[in-house]
């Protein structure tokens, strides 16, 4: 399954943030881009642990059109992260 995943530009003074969207709950942050994109993978896999132990089904993920066009997200960039379940 592939879940947009929303990065917040970081700046000499704040780390890069990353959230997850279809997943409350699920964010990370780095130093780097690429710092912040595997804490963010880890941290999915933690929070797709967490419905699996509780029975419940993975969410499913949402347009990225859809989320592009959210005002919570506005200047942040878009990709998507594959998750193997």
């Amino acid at each position: 399954m592939r879940y947009p995943m929303a990065i917040e530009m970081g700046t000499d003074d704040t780390a890069y943030g990353v959230a997850v969207p279809d997943l409350p709950g699920v964010f990370s942050a780095g130093d780097t881009v690429d710092e912040a994109m595997a804490q963010a993978e880890e941290a999915i896999m933690l929070g797709l642990e967490g419905y699996a132990e509780r029975g419940e089904a993975f969410p499913k993920a949402s347009s990225l059109q859809a989320l592009i066009k959210a005002p919570e997200y506005a200047g942040w960039i878009w990709t998507m992260v594959n998750v193997d379940l």
